[in-house]
């Protein structure tokens, strides 16, 4: 579940072993093309940790639909 969004970033958590400059791909509940994003920041807390991803194909359509 994505916790803050604009067009160009996402911030979530994740219990994932993502690290910075990993590359990941979002999935919109309800369908739609995936968006691809890669991790720039990282804070650790309490088990899991917020990820915060710069999306790759500019602007990400989800953000500009709301």
């Amino acid at each position: 579940m994505i916790e803050f969004a604009s067009e160009e970033f996402a911030i979530f958590l994740s219990r994932l072993a993502l690290e910075f400059d990993d590359r990941v791909e979002l999935v919109r509940e309800g369908g739609g093309r995936p968006a691809e994003a890669v991790v720039i920041a990282l804070q650790y807390q309490a088990g899991s940790k917020a990820v915060a991803v710069r999306f790759l194909d500019g602007p990400c359509e989800w953000m500009k639909n709301r």
